[in-house]
């Protein structure tokens, strides 16, 4: 199937051409005719799976048949992402698709002047692409209304929800009248999407090209089970084997992410530390080093990981697991995007082992022990039983990583209690 089989504009079609696009994503392929219908859709897809060009495209069609110009303080179309990032990117994907047509496209977002926003949203705007605190704050200052919104979009909508903007989207929705049109896309499906769902959605065209949560075909991904101690110079390692190649590291904490790239640099791995004490000028210096390549290591939170869109990531490395098994998803399609192969590598250690089996469970597998020699230690990870000595995997320390630590040869993996806390799934924002 082509484009052109799906009832778009000549000049939309010329456009995709110019940019070398002949051939839907599956998610482009089945979403592209209900969008032009004027259905509202929810889309479940994979991060890199082509969502932006899937509402983009109705979007901008519908938008250019009706030919009217915004009125002062309007928007026509929102997009809602979860992050600066993402809504940057989302602005450089569709820019390119409304040339020549006088559609205008802005973006609002926080970490850049409000007053600069304001005096864009002055004279009206076609498509505007905002996050939802900064959109919220600037229509409570009356800079802008939502009454002439004919269509709206929840891009990642799931990130949205797992960075505490639920209440911020309920509020949102009191703004835009009840004909329009939106199309709704999410990588998960939980609880809280069906609530936003039945909120924001009327009779919706579900559309689904891949199980909810589940990773991206290509990614090979494999756990390696050590002390906590032990990540730093594992990591060094395993970094060591694929130099030149792109490695995406994700940690829980700013201030961890920050001490772990001081230790890679000091290893002879340069690279730069992504998360939210970070301006947005040095945020984007940091991620067009990593896309252009001048860096091959990028140490992040997932806040503020959260809409990077590099084709070429190579590796993606849980230096801590997650404790919401959702996250690794999102997490390891940062790699194996555009059509491209990628790998993810965990670090696991022992009071992680409950987040380990949260996502085995989430995505119905059993993620594979890698078994080599690259580093050993003498301590069992196990913790001790309730009154009793420390339990050895295995048989006895120092051997490799696999035997040594708890895991069997052939993939065992080592036997521990849950973290702390009964291993509950924490739900709302998030430190980054």
């Amino acid at each position: 199937m082509d484009f052109d089989m799906l009832g778009l504009a000549p000049a939309l079609l010329s456009r995709l051409a110019e940019r070398g696009l002949d051939t839907p994503t599956p998610i482009q392929a089945k979403a592209i005719p209900h969008g032009l219908q004027g259905r509202d859709v929810m889309g479940l897809a994979q991060t890199g799976t082509g969502k932006t060009i899937a509402f983009g495209l109705p979007i901008l069609q519908g938008l250019i048949e009706d030919g009217s110009r915004p009125a002062p303080k309007s928007v026509r179309a929102l997009v809602l992402a979860p992050t600066r990032e993402l809504a940057n990117q989302i602005a450089d994907n569709l820019r390119p698709l409304s040339g020549g047509s006088q559609i205008g496209i802005a973006v609002v977002t926080g970490g850049v002047s409000a007053n600069r926003q304001k005096g864009r949203l002055e004279r009206g705007v076609d498509i505007l692409i905002a996050t939802p605190g900064r959109l919220l704050d600037l229509l409570n200052q009356k800079a802008l209304t939502l009454s002439d919104t004919r269509f709206l979009v929840l891009d990642e909508a799931d990130q949205m929800l797992d960075m505490g903007f639920i209440h911020d989207l309920r509020k949102i929705a009191q703004h835009v009248p009840e004909t329009r049109q939106t199309l709704l896309f999410s990588a998960t499906m939980s609880k809280d999407m069906n609530e936003i769902a039945q909120t924001f959605l009327r009779n919706p065209i579900r559309i689904e090209v891949a199980s909810p949560g589940k990773p991206a075909d290509k990614v090979t991904q494999e756990v390696r089970f050590m002390p906590k101690e032990a990540k730093v110079d594992e990591l060094i390692a395993q970094l060591g084997t694929h130099k030149g190649q792109r490695a995406l590291i994700f940690v829980k904490m700013k201030h961890s992410a920050d001490k772990l790239m001081k230790q890679l640099e000091r290893a002879g791995f340069p690279g730069a530390a992504l998360h939210g004490n970070r301006s947005q000028n040095q945020r984007d210096r940091a991620l067009k080093a990593f896309t252009n390549g001048e860096i091959d290591v990028l140490v992040a939170t997932d806040v503020a990981a959260r809409g990077i869109d590099i084709p070429e990531v190579d590796f993606v490395y849980n230096f801590e697991l997650p404790n919401i098994p959702e996250t690794y998803v999102h997490r390891i399609g940062r790699t194996a995007r555009a059509g491209r192969d990628g790998k993810s590598v965990s670090f696991c250690q022992p009071d992680e082992l409950g987040y380990l089996r949260d996502i085995e469970k989430l995505l119905k597998i059993t993620v594979p022990v890698a078994q080599d020699a690259s580093w050993a230690h003498e301590a069992p990870i196990a913790p001790p039983k309730p009154g009793g000595g420390r339990r050895r995997g295995g048989g006895g320390g120092g051997g490799r990583p696999g035997a040594g630590r708890g895991a069997k040869p052939g993939g065992a993996r080592p036997q521990a209690a849950k973290p702390a806390g009964g291993n509950r799934r924490r739900r709302g924002p998030k430190k980054a």
